[in-house]
């Protein structure tokens, strides 16, 4: 079975692309607003922790928009800006969709539920539509994955049969 890529097309991409734009045009409108209007050296230190701040909301955005996962036989692969790691499907113990409400926007994710240990999302899997085919078509994809990788183990097991 060939390996699957999870991760946003380049229509959200872009999309996301034009929604950070602006935000981030805002705190820099709001930093040069707040240089322009400071007039002692002991404020300058908030414009810099105010553009800190933007650098780390950009870096976010991209790790965000440009994380990917790979869907393998063994497992699942997570890919973004900032780091990489996997899972494998023998500690996968379901696939769950998260909402959450952020700045009056319901935005949603696929989510990996681990046996005893914390849940990670899904890089690709947010969108802040109610009713999103595509990422209803990822998460299907995820299931049936999932289910064949669990199913193929349980039919191995069932031929080790131990003597009592």
């Amino acid at each position: 079975m060939p390996d699957v890529w999870i991760g946003f097309n380049s229509d959200d991409r872009r999309r996301y692309w034009w929604r950070n734009g602006i935000v981030t045009l805002a705190l820099s409108a709001a930093m040069v607003a707040m240089s322009l209007t400071e007039r002692g050296p002991g404020g300058w230190w908030l414009v810099g922790m105010f553009g800190v701040f933007s650098v780390a909301v950009g870096l976010s955005a991209m790790s965000s928009i440009y994380g990917r996962g790979l869907l393998t036989t063994a497992g699942l692969e997570f890919r973004t800006l900032f780091s990489r790691g996997s899972i494998p499907w023998s500690e996968v113990a379901g696939i769950e969709r998260r909402q959450r409400l952020l700045r009056s926007t319901i935005w949603s994710d696929l989510r990996i539920v681990r046996g005893g240990r914390r849940s990670l999302t899904i890089p690709g899997t947010f969108t802040n539509r109610m009713r999103d085919a595509e990422l209803e078509r990822k998460q299907a994809v995820i299931q049936d994955r999932w289910s064949l990788a669990m199913s193929g183990r349980r039919s191995e097991n069932q031929g080790l049969e131990r003597p009592l």
